[in-house]
């Protein structure tokens, strides 16, 4: 993906953000810009504190201290019901999907649009269920439980429902762990395909290479809670820092 981000306007700002549990410093003045349109992936090793960098920018997480402007809006000024609306904008794809079990597909899918959506109409919200499956190829899933769909299957209505309040910004938490590599692959695909049509930024926290070289356009490595190097992909995996190279020459 060759998108230039040059003169985009930056979506998320993140500066100086500081994220403690007890004594387990776990974030320590990490910075990082998303332009509008832009995917950055986050790579780190495990409990270096990706997951809880992404849930501080929507607000799941309140930081120490730092600043999170997303969208404008600085994160930790807002109230509840302005944290609200900001999230209309923000879509999060959990790492276990988060379907819930008891809702068909069809109502997985209106959930979030009669709780953030309230002014469509049934028609509108038919519609948009319509339009967010064909997206992801599963209409015929409409009236299935999650619990009939392959685990490909759940990550792809996960997107789905994701994509059908429209967000300008999607955080993406481990979107390939536990798939089959023919699978994961179609979830990246997917993912690019998301991208180029509704134009969105987005995070990527992942494990998965073949994820983060086909998804990402920078890749931001997180080391002691800081924002340790950035670059490309080939230019991470050339890198002449030994401890850089290691995450891509394993």
């Amino acid at each position: 993906m060759n998108y230039k981000t040059k003169e985009r306007e930056n979506v998320i700002e993140i500066r100086d953000l500081k994220k403690s549990f007890g004594d387990n410093h776990v974030i320590r003045g990490f910075d990082l810009n998303v332009k509008d349109r832009e995917s950055v992936a986050v790579l780190g090793q495990s409990g270096s504190g990706k997951s809880v960098l992404i849930k501080c920018v929507i607000g799941l997480i309140t930081a120490d201290e730092g600043t999170i402007k997303v969208l404008g809006k600085a994160v930790e000024q807002l109230n509840q019901v302005e944290l609200d609306e900001l999230r209309t904008d923000i879509g999060f794809l959990f790492q276990s999907n988060a379907l819930y079990d008891s809702m068909t597909i069809r109502e997985n899918l209106e959930f979030p649009l009669r709780r953030l959506r309230r002014d469509k109409s049934k028609a509108e919200i038919d519609a948009a269920v319509q339009e967010a499956l064909e997206d992801v190829g599963l209409f015929h899933t409409l009236n299935l439980m999650p619990s009939e769909l392959s685990g490909g299957m759940r990550k792809r209505i996960s997107i789905a429902r994701t994509l059908i309040v429209q967000p300008k910004i999607i955080l993406y938490d481990e979107p390939t762990t536990g798939l089959d590599p023919i699978t994961a692959g179609e979830i990246n695909q997917l993912m690019n395909k998301v991208q180029e049509k509704y134009k969105t930024a987005s995070i990527i926290i992942s494990h998965d290479l073949d994820c983060i070289k086909v998804t990402a356009q920078r890749i931001v490595i997180l080391k002691n809670g800081i924002n340790y190097k950035e670059g490309t992909f080939e230019e991470l995996k050339n890198s002449e820092d030994p401890w850089v190279s290691a995450f891509f020459n394993t």
